[in-house]
């Protein structure tokens, strides 16, 4: 059904309307690597208890969590533009506030307030691209997309090391951030997608809509978040220096950002599913080693970096699934879904493998992320058995 959606659109057109989505979403990518960091680092600042800190690093995914099942119905009843502009500006609004009201308490309902506005572009960009998308080429197309997602995100702490958390210019840039998501998708708007005719399918029966994306889509949670917050400290551990254990947060990231675009090219050439595995069980082989190749960078590098276009890589083929297995009519609420169980996952993953963490430094991560995947190719393999034996 996407494909018959995208041929509607002239080839210049089809560019145009990708264009716009992924633009847009580099700029929701920095207002959440921008909001993440200044809350933490200004409560520190502020002497704030780790439990403080902690709460307000979970209310984005929280906020996410309990709102996601009701924008499908906020999106069909405004429309794609005016869904998109409402959740940006409730964004930038929440930056400026920051600012203006320096409370414990008043930038955790912020957080929470504008973590709500920006599920409706996340939400908005993932479901156009899969409208628009055809699947020859959904793989490569989902695979910018989430590189422009994650670079962002990395842009926005580049962004506070320059301005640092005082004053008003983070708070601004944050605001900006937001409102550059707006700019392409209001050029676009004649090319947006109608997302007006959503049926009516309930947040529970969405997770069946395509359940092995949904298990993926757990694995990308786990995984990314798990690696993100707690990598540098397992490297530590190991005996490497804080400077290089921050070297690898940064080869992680690029890994994750330039080897998209491969694994979205494989996707195109091959089943999704078997893409997915053999990502998996490459992941398994690399995290088994990576605790002995932490203090070396020759070996280290290169193995991160591969880690890295495989834990992000996760995201897009979920995404692929999605694209590839639910019609246009319900791309929105299936995209909820899945970004929902993203986030169970990003919550789930870093608290398990944390408390691991406490016992044995090392080992108890990659133990924690190894069983993780083990798991989500036992569920994978449960689900096509069962899909065969009821065709039988």
């Amino acid at each position: 059904m996407s494909a018959r959606v995208a041929t509607a659109l002239s080839r210049a057109d089809l560019y145009r309307s990708l264009a716009a989505v992924t633009t847009s979403v580099c700029g929701v990518g920095i207002s959440f690597g921008v909001g993440y960091p200044i809350v933490s680092l200004v409560f520190e600042e502020w002497a704030q208890p780790r439990w403080v800190i902690g709460l307000a690093g979970a209310v984005p995914s929280i906020a996410v969590l309990l709102l996601l099942p009701f924008m499908p119905k906020v999106l069909a009843r405004l429309g794609t533009v005016p869904a998109m502009v409402l959740g940006c500006t409730i964004s930038s609004l929440g930056f400026l506030c920051l600012y203006l009201f320096q409370s414990v308490p008043a930038w955790i309902v912020l957080r929470f307030a504008m973590s709500a506005g920006l599920t409706l572009p996340w939400l908005i960009g993932e479901t156009w691209l899969n409208t628009v998308t055809t699947d020859e080429t959904r793989g490569r197309v989902v695979a910018l997309y989430a590189a422009g997602f994650f670079l962002g995100f990395a842009i926005g702490p580049l962004l506070l090391q320059w301005t640092g958390t005082s004053g008003p210019l983070p708070f601004v840039l944050g605001a900006l951030s937001s409102g550059i998501a707006i700019l392409p998708i209001v050029l676009a708007k004649r090319l947006a997608p109608s997302m007006i005719d959503q049926r009516s399918t309930g947040i529970f029966k969405a997770f069946g809509l395509s359940p092995i994306a949904m298990a993926v889509a757990v694995l990308a949670g786990v995984l990314e978040m798990s690696h993100f917050a707690l990598l540098a400290n397992v490297a530590i551990s190991a005996g490497a220096g804080a400077e290089r254990a921050l070297e690898f947060l940064t080869v992680l990231l690029i890994g994750g950002l330039l080897l998209q675009f491969p694994i979205g090219w494989l996707a195109d050439k091959a089943p999704r599913i078997v893409v997915t595995v053999a990502l998996a069980l490459a992941y398994i082989a690399l995290a088994v080693a990576l605790p002995q190749l932490l203090t070396s960078t020759a070996l280290g590098v290169p193995v991160v970096f591969v880690l890295g276009g495989i834990v992000i890589g996760f995201y897009t083929l979920g995404l692929v699934m999605i694209g590839e297995h639910v019609g246009p009519n319900e791309l929105a609420i299936a995209n909820a879904a899945f970004i929902m169980m993203y986030q169970v996952g990003g919550i789930l993953g870093p608290a398990i493998a944390g408390f691991a963490m406490t016992y044995e430094p090392i080992y108890g991560f990659t133990a924690i992320m190894i069983g993780f995947t083990l798991e989500a190719l036992l569920f994978m393999a449960l689900l096509r058995k069962t899909k065969r034996t009821s065709k039988i």
